[in-house]
C-alpha cells in the first residue's frame, strides 16, 4: 500500500530520495523554501548533476506520484511520514554540525501536523539530535499523541545515488515507537524481498551513519599512506590494494589511492564525529588522525605536481583533467582541487582545466584557473597533464591525440585511472601514477 510522504528539502538527499520513493509507488511531495529551485525542478531542470535523475523525476511526475511545493503546511497535512532532509553543514571552525535547518523544519512540520505522523530525520545528524527534534515537536503540539520520531540515515554515493537507493547494502531505521516502525516498514515494503532492514534505537541509527563515513575516511587515508610506502620501496599499490581487497574481512571498496577525500559527506561527517566524541568526553584518535592525514595528503599533491613540473611552476602550462571532488558529479564541495590548484596558481603556473560535469561553482571557486570545454583544449601546449578527478568518461579519451597536442607529453595520474603502459604506447614520454615507480618511454627505434 502506498504511503503518503512529504520530503522537506530538495537538496541532493531530499530530491534523490523523494524521487526514488515515488518510483517505489508512494505518493510524494518534495518541499523547499526556495521558490526558484522548485520552479526549475518543475521545468525539469535538476539543481545538480546525478546520472538518470532527470528521467526518474520526469517519469514519476508524469505518473502523478511526485510533485513539488514551497508550501510546507499544505504538503505536510495528511501525510503519514514526513522526512527532514535539509543541510547540516559544518559550524564554523568547531566542526560541529549546524542543526538550525533541522530544528526549523521540525517546528514547521509540527505546526502543520493534523493526523498521526512519523517525523523521520534523513539528514546526517549527531547522536542526540532526534531526541531534540522530538522535544521541538512536543513543544509545539503539547503532547506525543500525533507524532513519533524515527532516524533513517542515508548512504547514497554521489554519481551512484539512484542505484544505491534501489539496491542498498542495508537500511537502518532507528525507531522505538512500534507505530513509527510499522510506517517505515511500509515505506520500504516494495523492496522487502532483497532488503536488509535493521531496526535499532534512535541513538544507534544516528551513530551508524557517522561511524560508516568515519571508517571509510580511515580506509582511504590508510591506502594513501600505503601508496607512499610502495613508491619508496618499489612496490605497486594497485596490486597491494587488490591483494587486500580479496580478504573478505577488508573488502576492495575505498582502497583506491588518490589526492585526498572531499565532497559533502566525509569531510563534514568526520569533523562532526570528532566533535561529538569530544563533547561526550571520548577520545577519537583514529578519526582525528584521518582528518589530519587527509589535509597533509592534499598538501603533498601540490609538491608532487611541482616536482613533476621540474621543480618550478612559474610559467608552466599545466592541463588538468577534473576539478570536482569525484567523477559523475558536478559537486565542488571540499574538492581536493580547491586545496591543490590555488597554490599552483599562486606560484605562477598557467592552469587549464576540463571537467565533464561543467560544475557551475568552479569559476568562482578556482580564480586564475582557465576552464575549457574539452580534454583536448586542456592538453594543448601543456607541459604536464594532471588527472585530478576519476571521471569514467576519461577512459574513452584519445590519449594519442592528447599526447600530440602537448608541448611535453607527461602525465601525472593522481587517480591511477590509466594503465601506464597504455599511456606510453599512446605517445606519452612519461607516466607517473601514485604508489608505483614512474614509467618512461624508451628511445625511438
Amino acid at each position: 500500500m502506498a504511503v503518503r510522504i512529504a520530503m522537506i528539502g530538495t537538496g541532493y538527499v531530499g530530491l534523490v530520495t523523494g524521487a526514488c520513493f515515488a518510483e517505489l509507488g508512494h505518493d510524494v511531495t518534495c518541499v523547499d523554501a526556495d521558490p526558484g529551485r522548485i520552479a526549475r525542478i518543475q521545468r525539469g531542470e535538476m539543481p545538480f548533476y546525478e546520472p538518470d535523475l532527470e528521467a526518474l523525476v520526469a517519469r514519476n511526475v508524469a505518473a502523478g506520484r511526485l510533485r513539488f511545493s514551497t508550501d510546507t503546511a499544505a504538503s505536510v497535512r495528511g501525510r503519514e511520514a514526513v522526512f527532514i532532509a535539509v543541510g547540516t553543514p559544518s559550524e564554523g571552525d568547531t566542526g560541529r554540525a549546524d542543526l538550525r535547518h533541522v530544528f526549523a523544519a521540525a517546528g514547521e512540520v509540527a505546526a502543520a501536523i493534523d493526523t498521526f505522523t512519523v517525523v523521520v530525520t534523513k539528514s546526517t545528524v549527531p547522536v542526540g539530535t532526534n531526541r531534540r527534534v522530538a522535544d521541538r515537536l512536543r513543544e509545539v503540539l503539547g503532547d506525543s499523541a500525533r507524532f513519533a520520531v524515527a532516524s533513517n540515515p542515508e548512504f547514497l554515493r554521489e554519481g551512484a545515488a539512484i542505484r544505491d537507493f534501489m539496491e542498498p547494502d542495508r537500511v537502518i531505521v532507528g525507531a522505538e515507537d512500534d507505530r513509527a516502525f510499522a510506517v517505515m516498514a511500509r515505506v520500504y515494503a516494495p523492496m522487502a524481498a532483497s532488503l536488509r532492514l535493521l531496526r535499532t534505537n534512535i541513538e544507534t541509527a544516528e551513530v551508524v551513519k557517522y561511524a560508516a563515513n568515519g571508517f571509510l575516511a580511515v580506509k582511504v587515508g590508510f591506502i594513501n599512506e600505503i601508496a607512499d610506502l610502495c613508491e619508496a620501496t618499489g612496490a605497486d599499490v594497485r596490486q597491494v590494494a587488490a591483494g587486500l581487497g580479496l580478504d573478505h574481512r577488508i573488502g576492495a571498496a575505498f582502497l583506491r589511492t588518490g589526492p585526498g577525500w572531499g565532497g559533502s559527506c566525509l569531510p563534514k561527517d568526520t569533523r562532526a564525529l570528532a566533535a561529538t566524541a569530544e563533547d561526550a568526553g571520548v577520545a577519537s584518535r583514529i578519526v582525528s588522525a584521518a582528518i589530519a592525514a587527509n589535509s597533509a595528503r592534499k598538501a603533498a599533491m601540490v609538491e608532487r605536481i611541482r616536482r613533476a613540473a621540474g621543480g618550478t611552476l612559474a610559467g608552466r602550462r599545466i592541463g588538468v583533467l577534473g576539478v570536482t571532488f569525484k567523477g559523475q558529479t558536478d559537486d565542488m564541495r571540499e574538492s581536493p582541487s580547491l586545496d591543490i590548484l590555488p597554490p599552483l596558481v599562486a606560484e605562477g603556473a598557467e592552469l587549464v582545466a576540463y571537467d565533464p560535469g561543467e560544475p557551475p561553482e568552479a569559476p568562482r571557486l578556482l580564480p586564475g584557473v582557465t576552464l575549457v570545454a574539452s580534454a583536448a583544449a586542456a592538453a594543448t601546449d601543456a607541459e604536464l597533464l594532471v588527472v585530478l578527478t576519476d571521471w569514467q568518461s576519461f577512459a574513452a579519451l584519445d590519449l594519442g591525440a592528447l599526447a600530440r597536442a602537448m608541448r611535453t607529453p607527461h602525465m601525472l595520474d593522481l587517480r591511477n585511472l590509466f594503465d601506464g603502459q597504455d599511456v606510453l604506447a599512446a605517445g606519452f614520454a612519461r607516466y607517473e601514477g601514485l604508489g608505483a615507480t614512474p614509467l618512461e618511454a624508451g628511445p625511438a627505434a
